[in-house]
């Protein structure tokens, strides 16, 4: 028996110190993998300036998540949702089942439709910032961390965050550390190995 025990301490691989290297959990970011071709990545994966789109490198697994856009430039931006098969090369998004996005007018799109709109007093100004939630059916807008009371739905499918700019538009993407508190039972995003 004690042959045994010995065995198996011996087996951990250090020794037997008992201690197991952990994996350093990756950061949600903008991937560089998924962008179009005239658009840059700057400040670690936070901030996209160019011509295009650019998913996150996280798709959003957990039942609500919530993540935050600033905007440091105005111009032509988009920011809300999409599947792997959007067309990162055009702009505006919304267009297709692909993505479901804010465009900087208070329009919310998908498949090509007008899904809803922001009040007319309450457009994103250089600044500002956009919270989003999304629990697999719905997609939810904050302005400066006030509802906008502006949901939408529609798109199906693994879905990633997404933003475009154009005409000179600046954004920066916040995955954690929000400036705003995400309503109650949202969080960041999490890996999936994160979730189990």
């Amino acid at each position: 028996m004690a042959a045994m025990f010995t065995c198996c301490l011996g087996c951990c691989g250090d020794g037997g110190s008992g201690h197991i290297a952990l994996k350093e959990m990756p950061t949600v970011q903008l991937d560089t993998h998924h962008m179009g071709t005239d658009v840059v990545i700057v400040k670690s994966g936070r901030r996209i300036c160019g011509t295009g789109g650019c998913l996150a490198n996280a798709p959003l697994h957990q039942n609500k998540s919530y993540f935050e856009f600033k905007i440091q430039s105005t111009g032509v931006w988009g920011v809300g949702v999409a599947t792997q098969k959007v067309n990162l090369n055009q702009v505006p998004l919304g267009r297709d089942t692909n993505s479901l996005v804010l465009r900087h007018d208070g329009s919310v799109y998908h498949n090509n439709e007008e899904k809803n709109r922001l009040p007319a007093n309450s457009l994103p100004q250089e600044g500002d910032i956009i919270g989003i939630t999304y629990d697999h059916v719905e997609l939810n807008l904050y302005l400066n961390g006030k509802n906008m009371h502006c949901p939408a739905s529609g798109i199906r499918g693994t879905v990633y965050p997404i933003v475009y700019v154009d005409d000179s538009a600046i954004l920066d993407c916040q995955f954690s550390d929000f400036y705003h508190t995400p309503p109650q039972g949202f969080e960041k995003i999490l890996f999936e190995q994160q979730i189990f």
